[in-house]
């Protein structure tokens, strides 16, 4: 029989669904990429920039349409589409019209990609997961969200370089809303082992209580300063959509902070927000119940309801 053919569908060719394609065609993460985009002049575009580059990345099919066709048999559908956060904007504020579009939007992909996993990127993502698994009627664990997998790598890095370690060393999550009610989860990170909170090494940098809210208060801003001085942030949530897109399409068991719908969580019901994830082919098999710190575990039930207000709000 022949081999299976990965398929990722991206709706939206702006600058993160574009930086997505760019980032799974270096890294091989399917070998056809489809992106959907109702500006046919955009999509062809990008689509005819991108193949340019083939030859020096490992192989793979792109194409590009205005027709939601172009999405069939897609094995995860990634959604980028939507209106674009404004400078000082808050995700939040993006609800209203990102939601009526996932209403239009949804229906359609469920015809061409029945089987697909349906990835959220689009803001505010925990909001937007919740709602299209709602719309879709797919089990929770087929509709995720990117999360807060770019706060958390934003968290790493900050730390990383405070402390003067390898990123690839700093184990931290941000979980929660990827938003402004979002979370470190201090009491569980760690370097190389060693709990971040006794971190304590000659010649080092030390962590002190106004390093850690310095930190934090980079990585829940950081967004927005990047809006501020050029428009949009694509290449890092680029980047952390590839890593998730490795993890379902190659099974990989792995732990991500991504966005699902969680019912009993530490008593959190009802609600898609982010917190450790086991991600395979199947979408999220399990999340992970951390040892947490009293505040902590308020600080994710004030982010769960921050999160819920928005969904009644809207109506879901």
């Amino acid at each position: 029989m022949p081999e299976h053919v990965s398929k990722i569908a991206i709706i939206g060719a702006g600058a993160v669904g574009a930086t997505v394609a760019y980032a799974a065609m270096i890294r091989g993460v399917a070998k056809h990429i489809a992106i959907y985009d109702i500006n046919r002049a955009k999509v062809d575009a990008e689509v005819l920039d991108l193949n340019h580059g083939l030859q020096f990345v490992p192989m793979a099919t792109l194409e590009g349409s205005d027709d939601i066709q172009v999405c069939a048999g897609a094995d995860v559908v990634i959604i980028t589409a939507g209106a674009k956060q404004k400078p000082g904007q808050t995700r939040m504020e993006l609800a209203g019209a990102n939601v009526a579009l996932c209403r239009t939007l949804v229906p359609q992909l469920l015809k061409v990609a029945p089987d697909a996993l349906l990835l959220l990127v689009t803001n505010p993502v925990d909001v937007l997961t919740y709602v299209v698994q709602q719309l879709s009627g797919l089990p929770a664990r087929r509709v995720l969200g990117s999360g807060t997998v770019l706060d958390s790598s934003r968290f790493r890095f900050l730390l990383a370089r405070h402390l003067n370690v390898a990123v690839q060393n700093v184990h931290a999550v941000i979980a929660g809303e990827h938003g402004d009610s979002e979370i470190p989860l201090w009491s569980s990170a760690s370097v190389g082992g060693l709990p971040l909170m006794q971190w304590s090494v000659p010649g080092r940098a030390q962590l002190s209580e106004a390093d850690r809210t310095h930190i934090f208060d980079n990585v829940r801003n950081a967004a927005y300063h990047v809006i501020r001085g050029k428009g949009a942030t694509n290449y890092a949530i680029g980047l952390a959509t590839a890593q998730i897109l490795e993890a379902l399409l190659h099974n990989e068991q792995r732990v991500l902070p991504v966005s699902s719908r969680l019912e009993g969580y530490l008593g959190i019901r009802d609600v898609c927000m982010s917190v450790p994830s086991i991600v395979n082919g199947g979408g999220v098999e399990a999340v992970l119940e951390l040892p947490l710190s009293e505040s902590e575990r308020e600080g994710l039930k004030r982010s769960a309801d921050t999160i819920r207000q928005a969904i009644r709000t809207l109506g879901f």
